[in-house]
């Protein structure tokens, strides 16, 4: 049996991968809404800031920046996962798998892969012709705020960025 340990940096900046326990649902798109609520609820208690988030019918990625002094992401992914399961009255049936993966960010370069990873994955995952086609991203936001050209369609290279799935 494998013996996971999680590393815990206060303040840290952490890429995320969360993933459905059926992997051929459409849960997470299907049930938007939801999602949204329980996050905002979650970040009202557990503050952080969402540096990036795309939402995949199956799965989902993103990278968070925690409070200085805090490290406990998980409480914060324990309480998503069973705030968006109590809303679909899904108690019966699991919903999630059980972990999820987390990657401490390093320096700018690692950020830079890692931000680029999260947007590219609906291109990947052959959803969508271009990044900018999929919604349920926060791409279309780092638009507005000039951090990426409305037609970035990624290199090459942002596809492998060492994650597990």
């Amino acid at each position: 049996m494998p013996n996971y340990r999680r590393s815990y940096v206060p303040g840290g900046t952490w890429f995320f991968t969360v993933n459905l326990f059926d992997r051929h649902s459409d849960l997470l798109t299907r049930h938007l809404t939801e999602l949204r609520w329980a996050i905002q609820k979650i970040k009202l208690r557990y503050p952080f800031e969402i540096d990036a988030w795309v939402v995949l019918p199956d799965h989902m990625h993103c990278i968070w920046s925690l409070p200085a002094g805090d490290s406990d992401y998980s409480a914060r992914w324990r309480e998503i996962k069973k705030s968006f399961t109590k809303s679909l009255n899904y108690a019966a049936r699991p919903v999630w798998q059980k972990r999820f993966w987390e990657h401490c960010i390093r320096d700018e370069q690692d950020y830079a892969a890692h931000m680029n990873y999260v947007y590219i994955n609906p291109l990947k995952h052959g959803l969508v012709d271009k990044v900018s086609d999929w919604p349920f991203s926060s791409f279309h936001r780092d638009v507005k705020r000039g951090l990426y050209p409305a037609d970035w369609a990624g290199e090459s290279g942002d596809l492998n960025t060492g994650e597990r799935r």
